[in-house]
């Protein structure tokens, strides 16, 4: 995205650093930060990013395979337009998979259960302007098998490597294979419980 001037991948997952050089980003381990736990590390990733950039800072999770262009304008153009902290919710109006903020509304992080509501509260506490926006390419995480399969049915929306590795690729067909055993399962389940009524 023309407007993102600066990426860092804040993760310590071994192969990360590798990845990040790859594609021109920063790397952060948690190891480095000091601290443990999804809330500690990105306060202290975006503190230490803060110190170094006077743009809005965008927090976003790495499972967003439909992720776009558009939805990062949008992300930007809230942000601008209203200031204070815009929250790109999960499809289910529940989970936050994107924070923007800028410094003077970095504010305490509130990841797991219930985020969006959790991340409204803390702002509106702290006497911060909150929005949330609802997108299709921020809204799908994948974080369960449902959700991997609403991303099967989207690929013509994911990109171009998305598409190739679950389309042309052991790990895609051992995907889709995982997937059609986990549906044949439950339907077997429900007709189980259907006959049993």
């Amino acid at each position: 995205h023309d407007e993102i001037s600066c990426i860092t991948l804040v993760s310590d997952d071994p192969g990360a650093g590798m990845l990040a050089q790859k594609y021109g980003a920063d790397h952060l381990t948690e190891n480095a930060l000091g601290c443990r736990g999804l809330n500690r590390v990105v306060a202290a990733a975006t503190g230490r990013l803060a110190q170094d950039h006077s743009a809005p800072l965008l927090v976003l999770h790495a499972d967003l395979p439909l992720l776009s262009v558009a939805d990062i304008s949008a992300v930007l153009a809230r942000q601008r337009q209203q200031g204070g902290l815009v929250i790109g919710c999960d499809r289910h109006n529940i989970g936050s998979n994107l924070l923007a903020f800028d410094q003077g509304t970095m504010q305490r992080f509130c990841f797991g259960a219930d985020s969006c509501q959790r991340h409204l509260d803390a702002a509106r506490a702290l006497g911060l302007h909150s929005s949330v926006l609802q997108r299709p390419g921020i809204g799908l995480d994948v974080d369960e098998a449902p959700d991997m399969a609403e991303l099967m049915q989207q690929l013509d929306r994911a990109g171009r490597h998305t598409r190739t590795l679950l389309l042309h690729s052991d790990l895609g067909a051992r995907v889709a294979l995982a997937l059609h055993m986990t549906t044949a399962q439950g339907a077997r389940a429900q007709k189980e419980r259907s006959n049993h009524e």
